[in-house]
């Protein structure tokens, strides 16, 4: 998907021993573990003190096993630590299932979001689908500690879900899946057929939505939202009509690994699991247990070439034409600068050269987001963004991330969803 919905889905972030499927038939081959192995170190040397805590980053290095355990300790320690005031829903989920595979107690945070979550409604009844994301993981996080307690929740979210006409989305349809199936497992003994069988209508409406989702190359959405829907295809109970072929979608991300498309650390926290065999379901199998460090089989790298100084140039387009907002303009530049160089650093050469191009970027769990450009911000309750297109072509990468090439036009425009 592109880069602003899974920048959108982190401001909203928001069972029992059949947890997982059998991945025999689909596991990375052995040769290409190292591979796997490289992204893993990158995502888990993201970790420091003075950056992001991402929980999601912790549930990836336990589930897959972590390499770097002062890294696991560090974050751990963060998570433990974290106001949930300063928390949405869905990272209040996320937090309670990083200590929980962390084998930590969240303490009262699962009874705070207990009761966020019984006061939870859709802004309107046909919210965007992403507004469902967040409360996804609430529901997965909360059936993973008392799925008893959260029946009443999930059935009406449930419920909701199936009155929602809004476009699909294939991470939120994955996470609602993966909470959905976790319900759907652990339905107590004795009680009413009927949330069964209202879970399990659900769940076949959204698998079948994801399955229209796979390209003919395995790629489930775009290659960053394939790694969550890998989770919710591999474990659900009402698999869809239209065969997926596991094999193919794990040859053709190992193949994007490849190419270096994995190297920001919540992609990679997002697709690592399944390249592991797990999903988010395994957390509470989580074993902890004192274990040494241990250093993984890297792919070997090449030695480094000639340092480039050649210079390209960028087109670079502002564009804000929303009535009702006070500013309108279009303006472009022709910014210099070295090949290889990130988006990052042609808004920063552009707005030393001009100040109309002052910008201002805020952290989230993928990395830094523009978020003010020549004083114009975003703003959720009016539902505008800033968007960033190669020529017509969303950008599915951060301005941290993408790496323009010579004469590429890049317009930053101002979006409401």
């Amino acid at each position: 998907m592109a880069w602003f919905a899974l920048y959108l889905l982190s401001l909203l972030w928001a069972t029992a021993g059949t947890s997982t499927q059998s991945r025999s038939s689909c596991s990375v081959p052995s040769a290409q573990e190292p591979l796997v192995n490289g992204i893993q170190v990158l995502m888990e040397n993201s970790v420091t003190s003075s950056a992001y805590p991402n929980p999601s980053i912790l549930i990836a290095m336990n589930l897959a096993g972590a390499y770097n355990l002062k890294a696991q300790k560090l974050l751990t320690y963060q998570l433990m630590s974290s106001d949930t005031n300063d928390l949405t829903i869905g990272q209040l989920g996320l937090t309670i299932m990083a200590l929980t595979s962390s084998c930590r107690d969240p303490g009262d945070k699962v009874s705070i979001l207990q009761r966020q979550m019984e006061n939870w409604a859709p802004s309107s009844p046909n919210a965007e689908a992403s507004a469902f994301y967040g409360p996804s993981l609430a529901i997965l996080a909360l059936c993973q500690k008392n799925s008893e307690a959260t029946l009443p929740i999930a059935v009406r979210f449930a419920k909701t879900l199936l009155a929602n006409s809004s476009p699909f989305n294939v991470d939120t349809g994955a996470m609602a899946t993966l909470a959905l199936t976790c319900m759907y497992n652990k339905i107590p003994v004795g009680s009413e057929e009927g949330y069964r069988a209202l879970f399990g209508q659900v769940l076949k409406a959204i698998v079948e939505n994801i399955s229209t989702k796979i390209k003919d190359n395995g790629i489930i959405g775009d290659i960053y939202s394939t790694g969550l829907a890998m989770q919710a295809l591999s474990v659900t109970p009402q698999p869809p009509k239209k065969e997926w072929n596991c094999m193919k979608t794990m040859d053709m991300i190992l193949n994007e690994i490849k190419q270096g498309k994995f190297h920001n650390p919540m992609s990679i926290a997002q697709i690592l699991p399944s390249l592991k065999g797990k999903t988010y379901l395994d957390v509470p199998q989580v074993t902890c247990s004192p274990d040494h460090e241990v250093q993984p089989t890297l792919p070997s790298q090449p030695g480094p070439g000639p340092t480039s100084t050649s210079n390209i140039t960028v087109i670079y387009t502002i564009n804000n034409q929303l009535r009702g907002v006070e500013l309108l303009f279009n303006k472009t530049i022709n910014v210099s600068v070295k090949s290889g160089s990130v988006l990052l650093v042609v808004l920063e050469e552009a707005q030393r050269k001009n100040p109309m191009f002052k910008f201002e970027t805020t952290m989230t769990s993928w990395g830094l987001v523009v978020s003010s450009i020549n004083n114009i911000a975003e703003n959720v309750n009016h539902k505008t963004y800033w968007q960033f297109l190669s020529g017509i072509t969303p950008l599915n990468e951060g301005v941290a991330d993408y790496i323009p090439f010579n004469h590429e036009h890049i317009t930053a425009n101002f979006t409401q969803y």
